[in-house]
């Protein structure tokens, strides 16, 4: 463990990353861009796309775009991970992916009706920046705090990052809303919302990525042996053994479904709220401004309650509330439930999704941390798939979503019960055994 000084240095840069990233997905990927990709960018009658020899909309587009770039992400995150753990790199590779993020996120600034493709491409890149540094800045918690802190420091990385992103969504909001006040169109007040996300991004991200400190190499390359080679051998011979710890599984398959299940209530709300229950944008955006600041303290009261009761029974209570909020959402018919609701969700969004992350990291070995969480980035990229998909499936075959959103307590459910069979002991033993891979 590092001395008080340089420790609490790195503590506070790991945090003030999620403080800058957090501005691309709030302003970017969950507010501002899909909007302004479909309304602004993308002609009303369609794209053709030459490949497939189709034309198709802005939705299928954006959807194939954000779960590619993702995907790609996590099929080479494990492998990157392991090479960052060897050569002691996770630096070098956030900064990367940091850099590529921030400068696509700016770029967005020069999109302009009919700039499909462009704006796909930058999206893709900037979405890899996101999710890619997200597995470098993961694998530094194991190294930052004792397991019996893990909770509380990964609680404070995402209220960081909950009032930082929310911060920024609110100057943004504001310049959106007095647009014309300020001399400027409403096209131009987007761009420069997302060409703020992407300097946030950079400026408070390089910032946060000096003040950490990373362990020197402990280990060489094998003679003849290339980094890609040794990356690509370890990460196989990491996944063989990892499969004969069946309580590490079983909780990467529970995070997978309940996950799941939270990403499609954060990905489907705002549609829910507008075409079903037939609320203004005003209300679906301060409620989502509402969630973003909530999830701050929120994250740190789970932390505080992990604490004390442990991370997994903290966890446990989440979902039982998540299970809450999809029943409360299939009844509620009013914009002031919708409020309620949100503040609901923003206080155990944080909570469930930091101490996930927290408790992983205890049953995994600290050296291999980049590694392993590379695995965790597959199973949370995955975990955004199948939730919306049964969400539109049964939409389409019961003409209602409040049935869609009723289903989406099943997840909850089968995550909260898988989880309930993981040994918290059991799976901590493991990391002797997974050091030697």
């Amino acid at each position: 463990m590092k001395g008080g000084t340089e420790r609490d240095r790195t503590v506070f840069g790991w945090c003030l990353y999620d403080w800058a990233n957090s501005a691309f997905a709030t302003t970017i990927v969950g507010a501002l861009l899909p909007v302004y990709f479909a309304e602004g960018v993308t002609p009303r009658a369609g794209v053709w796309v030459p490949v497939l020899g189709v034309t198709t909309n802005a939705t299928t587009l954006w959807g194939v775009t954000v779960g590619g770039s993702a995907l790609f992400v996590a099929l080479i995150g494990p492998v990157l991970g392991a090479i960052a753990d060897f050569s002691a790199w996770k630096k070098r590779f956030l900064t990367f992916f940091c850099c590529i993020g921030g400068l696509s996120a700016a770029a967005m600034y020069v999109l302009q009706p009919g700039d499909v493709w462009l704006a796909l491409s930058l999206m893709a890149v900037g979405n890899v920046g996101f999710v890619g540094g997200n597995v470098f800045y993961d694998a530094f918690l194991p190294h930052l705090a004792r397991e019996d802190r893990m909770d509380a420091l990964s609680g404070r990385g995402y209220a960081y990052g909950y009032v930082g992103g929310g911060l920024l969504f609110l100057v943004n909001l504001l310049l959106i809303q007095y647009h014309e006040a300020l001399g400027m169109g409403m096209g131009t007040a987007v761009r420069l919302s997302l060409f703020s996300a992407g300097l946030w991004w950079l400026a408070f991200g390089l910032i946060a990525i000096w003040l950490l400190s990373e362990a020197p190499a402990t280990g060489r390359l094998p003679p003849g042996v290339s980094v890609a080679v040794f990356g690509v051998r370890r990460t196989w011979r990491t996944f063989r053994k990892a499969l004969r710890h069946r309580h590490l599984w079983v909780f990467l398959a529970a995070f997978m479904i309940y996950n799941d299940a939270i990403q499609t209530v954060l990905s489907m709300a705002a549609i829910y709220g507008k075409a079903e229950l037939g609320f203004e944008m005003g209300t679906l955006l301060g409620c989502f401004l509402m969630i973003q600041i909530v999830a701050g303290p929120g994250a740190l009261l789970f932390g505080w309650v992990a604490g004390r009761a442990g991370a997994k029974r903290a966890i446990m209570g989440s979902l039982v509330l998540w299970m809450g909020v999809v029943f409360y959402a299939y009844r509620m018919t009013q914009p002031v439930e919708f409020w309620v609701l949100g503040g609901v969700v923003g206080v155990v969004l944080g909570g469930s999704q930091a101490l996930s992350r927290s408790l992983y990291g205890t049953f995994i070995p600290k050296e291999a941390s980049a590694e392993f969480y590379g695995f965790f980035s597959v199973f949370n990229k995955f975990s955004a798939v199948w939730g919306p998909l049964v969400f539109g499936i049964v939409r389409h075959t019961s003409g209602t979503s409040r049935v869609s959103i009723l289903v989406t307590g099943v997840f909850f459910l089968i995550g909260l019960i898988l989880l309930g069979l993981v040994d918290e002991e059991k799976a901590a033993e493991a990391r002797g055994v997974l050091q030697e891979a």
